[in-house]
């Protein structure tokens, strides 16, 4: 492990003194505004809400959008600006996108574009889930593009990660696996039915949060995105995310560890101890990058920002506050 890791685990009761001493989140003074950013054969939609140093959203999925996101990560636009973005071929970024143009490349030149557009030199990447897979891969190309990264619950970043993530899924379900495979065989689900899908996700998360209320709530807010969404943006999101795992975790080999160690930017990995992606993938990936400090967050599932949004928010302040 080198030297320069800074690995912090924030214990029960270090949590609890960051939860009961946080202060009320500001009100935000900059209103959101709505921008249609043009890219190569398509716009993507954006959102830039805040004031302050620029944070860039990188949702997950990837066949997600951005709304799973809001309103609990706006929380931080008490402090900096956020400048969320529906990734090509998703959300309201999927009008006149055909899914085989979409590919890692285009989402990289897309996340440049986004940069550009906005008149950022270096700013922040922030990612969740998938999107830390994509901050990862666009750092690795622009290291000077990058001020820091913050990778919230990792998704993992090489096959031998993804067949780990797998194995301990399936094992987490148990039975439920079989129920959650009956629906992805029917009808509905093939056509991409929203209550069908819905229904799928109900058992795809059910141990990805640790407390019932934050899962009815991402179900809710899942649920009414899959309906808004309808069955053709359903189908389109879920070709799309075929497409990049072509690129990325279907690809022979492929294995971001080893390029990790090359990548000297700052950098905070989140993580919940109960995150139903285990969470020693997101250590290993700390481990691999020179100037990173993994945070553990008791009591903390797969959403953090949803479900330990106090923890974040310090952890977010004091990477930022090194002036590294």
């Amino acid at each position: 492990m080198a030297s320069s890791h800074l690995f912090v685990t924030v214990s029960a009761m270090a949590a609890a003194a960051l939860l009961a001493g946080s202060p009320a989140t500001e009100q935000v003074s900059a209103p959101a505004g709505e921008i249609r950013v043009p890219v190569v054969d398509a716009s993507l939609y954006a959102r830039d809400i805040g004031r302050g140093r620029p944070l860039i959203v990188l949702h997950g999925g990837p066949d997600f959008d951005h709304a799973y996101l809001l309103p609990e990560l706006d929380d931080l636009a008490a402090r900096y600006r956020l400048i969320y973005y529906d990734q090509r071929g998703r959300g309201l970024s999927a009008e006149n996108v055909r899914p085989e143009d979409v590919t890692l490349a285009s989402d990289l030149n897309d996340l440049d574009q986004v940069r550009r557009h906005f008149q950022l030199d270096a700013p922040v990447l922030l990612g969740h889930s998938w999107g830390t897979v994509l901050a990862l891969e666009f750092a690795l190309r622009h290291p000077t593009l990058v001020s820091h990264l913050i990778l919230m619950n990792p998704a993992p970043v090489s096959q031998a990660q993804v067949a780990r993530l797998r194995q301990a899924y399936t094992a987490q379900l148990g039975s439920e696996m079989d129920q959650q495979r009956a629906i992805q065989a029917g009808a509905a689900y093939k056509g991409g039915d929203p209550d069908a899908v819905a229904a799928r996700y109900r058992i795809h998360f059910k141990h990805a949060l640790r407390r019932p209320a934050d899962y009815e709530k991402l179900m809710a807010r899942m649920s009414a995105g899959f309906r808004r969404q309808g069955k053709d943006g359903i189908l389109k999101a879920w070709a799309v995310e075929e497409r990049l795992y072509q690129d990325t975790w279907s690809l022979p080999g492929y294995d971001l560890l080893p390029k990790l160690r090359s990548l000297h930017i700052p950098t905070l990995v989140i993580v919940g101890e109960q995150d139903f992606i285990p969470p020693a993938i997101a250590r290993e990936i700390a481990e691999a990058l020179p100037k990173a400090t993994l945070v553990t967050i008791p009591n903390c599932g797969h959403f953090a920002y949803l479900e330990c949004g106090s923890a974040v928010r310090r952890a977010v302040d004091s990477l930022l506050a090194r002036g590294q």
